[in-house]
Order: C-alpha cells, then structure tokens, then sequence
C-alpha cells in the first residue's frame, strides 16, 4: 500500500517530481499555519485587540522553545531518505523507531519546560500589562499538547524522506478543519477567549498525531519504514546521525528564534496596537514562507536520497532547479500579498491603525522574501550532503548576528519599525551568498570522498583473485 505514496528521487524526471513532492507539502504547512492563523483571526475578530496581540506575539516564544526538537526531525528526515535511496531496509527501519520514540521523550520534556516557564518567559519579552495574562494562559495550553506535535513532526518527516508528502497533506486537512470549528464554537459560543483557540490547536493536534501513527503502522505494511511501537528504541548508531544533522539544523532554528524574540520585544515596546499589526502581517507573511519552505524539504530529502545512491550529477540538477522554483513562487506570492495588504490584514483585525502597522512590514518584507527561500534551499542541500554545521554556523553569523548588530547600531540611530524591519531582507541576501560558497565547495568535497571511495572498492575487489592464487 505505502509504494503508490513513495518517489523514486533517484530516476526519471525530476522537475515534475519536485513539483510532485513540493505541492502537496505546501498545502499541508499552509494548513498546519492556519492553526495559529486561525487562532489570531477569531480572538481578532470576537476577543479584542489584548487576545490579538497576546496570541500572535506568541509565536515567535514557541518557536525558541520547540526549534531544537523540531531540528532533530530534520535529522530523522536525512538519515531516512539516505538509507532508504541506498536500499538499505535494516537501517531504515532502525532509524524509525529511533526516530519516534525520541519524538516523544522530545515532546514531553518541551512540553514541561514550555507549561512552567511561560509567564517567565513572556516577562524576559517584556510583554505588556496588559497582554501578558492572557498570553501565559495560551502558552501553558499550547504546550500541553506538545508531545502530540512531535509525534506528528517526527512521524511526516518519515514519510517525506521517501517521498510521501499527500498523507500528511490529508490528516492536516481533516485536523485543520477540526481547529477551525472548535476555534469558533469555543470562542464565539462559550466566550473561552485565548483558552479556547489553544484547546482547539491542541485537539487538532492530537488528532494529526494519530493519524500519521496510523499510517507508519497499518498504512506502512510490509515496508522497511512501519512502524512497531513495541519494537520502539534508541539504536546508538542511528541516533548519532539523527542528531549529526538534527542539533545544529535544531539549533540554528533556536538562536534564529532568538534574533526574532529580541526583535519582537522591540516590537512589543511600539504598544499592543502595533504588536498586533506586526502579528497579523507576520501570520500573512508566514503562508509565504511555508510555500517556499517546501522547496527547501525538497532539496534536503532529494539530495539526501541521491547521496545515498551516490548521484551527484543529478543532485546540481536539483539545485538549480529548486533556486529556479524558490524564487518564482517566493516573488510572486509576495507581490500579491502586497497588493492585497490591507484585505487581507483586516480579516485578522479591521482597526485602520492596526492595518497601517502591518502595512509598513508588509511592504519591507513581502518583496524581497523570495531570498529567503534561496537561503533555506542552499541549507536544505548543505544538509541533503550530511553537512549541517556549515549551514548552522553561516546561518547563526549571517542572518542571526547580523540582525543582533542591526538592533544595536543601524536601529539604536534610526528607532523606526521600518528601519527594524529591514534588517531582515539584509541577513536574507547575506546568508545567501555565503551559503551558495559553502555549497560549491561541500559538492567537490563529498566528489572527491566519493571518488576514493569507488576506487578503493575497486582495489579491495581486485586484490581478492590474487589473495586467492597465493
């Protein structure tokens, strides 16, 4: 059952098969987004302005907190797709199990230390008087259900790595459906404000949780990857390359949420109206970023796979195709959330002022994001070609020091929301460069191991006839 959601990454076309494992992937994260989206939209709309700004300020918090496990699923999704381009059935199915319980020991300890420290955290933000109630009471909900979001994080990272991205794509249609009608009957009917949108992303998640179990264990039958949750165990080996790839990809997304947390407390000085239209313009922005971001799993899984199969002839093709389809999608998605700015914002919140605050992000952030998927796609194939300290360690100079230094020079001149926000599309360009150099050089690097590599084999079968006659 589990052949017809697979993609042979190493063969045949590939233009199409970008498009045929991008696409349903960028569905499904532009649902997985509409959780919080349609969190911000509903307290917008029937809670008020404190719910609004206490809801979307919280995103970037979450993301520090859960970006380090999160990073380990990258870990799983490249070491799956390498053992599995290289028809290794033992290893992926160690890898598996490897992978899902360490999603849900992740899941716990995330969950624990996001329910407890949530107001302490939200104080280090500086988060208002006014806010900062009700964004506590949304946190401590959100992470209950933490383990639930590993479990399924983990779980369609397996799936990805061999191609499956239209499962996932379906458990999240259903799941976001579900969001949507508890965000309003629990909202608007049982007036439960913040709690209630955080019960209903919660529920939602759980129910994706269940679903992508379901299709590792039944749906997965007779494949190196079902899943047997009594088999469920750390394999040494296996979890040292999870974690190879996994902690420095987990924790360039950690110290990048941290350069967004010091940003968004800088917001948060500005009052809660323009922390509410910085968050309603960031949530438009974020459907942007998940529709570029498929590229970038793209990247990581094929070249992953195609390393696996020693095909680096094949993994160039790769990455100009995935540049070419990056920038496309980025640019014209952007100009049409530009355009459609002030419609859109006000589906989130129709107060004018709020409207002008996310208008002024908009126009920074909205026409140059295209290089930011440019940057992600480079350190997806970085990543694809097992090197993930490179990636992390350009990343954390490029795009996360340098928007540190912009706070406290460019901005400390110029204390303007449109001078913060320009830091972004600067560290965007930067990191890009760098990683684009860095890239040619991993390509003739990993050339030449596999080069020696093919020659030594050579010379080990070719000494074995003589072995023999002596």
């Amino acid at each position: 059952m589990a052949k017809k959601y697979e993609i042979n990454m190493c063969e045949g076309p590939l233009f199409s098969k970008l498009i045929a494992f991008a696409l349903p992937l960028m569905l499904s994260s532009i649902l997985q987004l509409l959780y919080n989206a349609a969190d911000v939209i509903v307290v917008g709309q029937f809670a008020g302005h404190a719910a609004l700004a206490a809801v979307s300020s919280t995103g970037s918090l979450v993301n520090l907190i859960v970006n380090l496990f999160i990073g380990l699923s990258v870990g799983a999704n490249v070491a799956t797709a390498r053992f599995f381009g290289a028809k290794d059935d033992r290893s992926v199915h160690e890898t598996v199990h490897t992978s899902m319980l360490l999603s849900i020991i992740g899941g716990i300890g995330v969950g624990i230390i996001g329910f407890f420290g949530a107001r302490t955290f939200l104080l280090w933000m500086g988060s208002p008087d006014d806010v900062i109630d009700l964004a506590a009471l949304y946190l401590k909900i959100y992470f209950v259900g933490m383990p639930a979001s590993m479990v399924y994080n983990f779980g369609a990272s397996i799936l990805r790595a061999i191609g499956d991205t239209r499962r996932p794509m379906r458990y999240l249609m259903i799941s976001g459906a579900v969001n949507v009608v508890l965000n309003l009957v629990l909202v608007i009917f049982f007036d439960m404000s913040v709690a209630g949108v955080a019960i209903g992303t919660v529920a939602s998640q759980l129910l994706s949780a269940i679903f992508v179990v379901y299709a590792l264990v039944r749906g997965s039958e007779g494949s190196s990857f079902q899943l047997f949750p009594h088999k469920m165990r750390i394999y040494r080996d296996k979890l040292v390359i999870i974690l190879q790839t996994g902690i420095p990809s987990g924790i360039q997304g950690s110290v990048f949420s941290l350069s967004n947390v010091l940003i968004q407390s800088t917001i948060n000085s500005f009052g809660s109206v323009a922390m509410a239209g910085n968050g309603a313009a960031a949530n438009i922005e974020g459907f942007i970023y998940v529709a570029m971001n498929a590229f970038h799993h793209a990247a990581l899984t094929f070249t992953s796979q195609n390393l696996g199969a020693h095909n680096l002839a094949r993994i160039k093709r790769i990455f100009w195709q995935c540049i070419l389809l990056v920038t496309s999608v980025g640019f014209i998605l952007g100009c049409a959330a530009l355009f459609f700015g002030p419609q859109l914002l006000s589906i989130y919140d129709s107060d004018p002022q709020v409207i002008s605050f996310g208008i002024v992000r908009m126009q920074i952030i909205c026409l140059t994001y295209f290089t930011c998927g440019i940057m992600d796609v480079f350190a997806g194939l970085m990543r694809g070609l097992g090197n993930s300290v490179t990636p992390m360690v350009v990343s954390l100079l490029g795009a996360c020091g340098l928007r540190v230094v912009w706070l406290y020079t460019v901005f400390a001149l110029e204390p303007t929301l449109r001078c913060l926000y320009i830091s972004y599309p600067v560290s965007w360009v930067v990191t890009s460069l760098a990683h684009g150099i860095c890239f040619i050089i991993q390509m003739k690097k990993t050339q030449k191991r596999l080069a020696a590599a093919e020659r030594a084999a050579i010379d080990s079968a070719a000494a074995k006839p003589a072995e023999l006659g002596v």
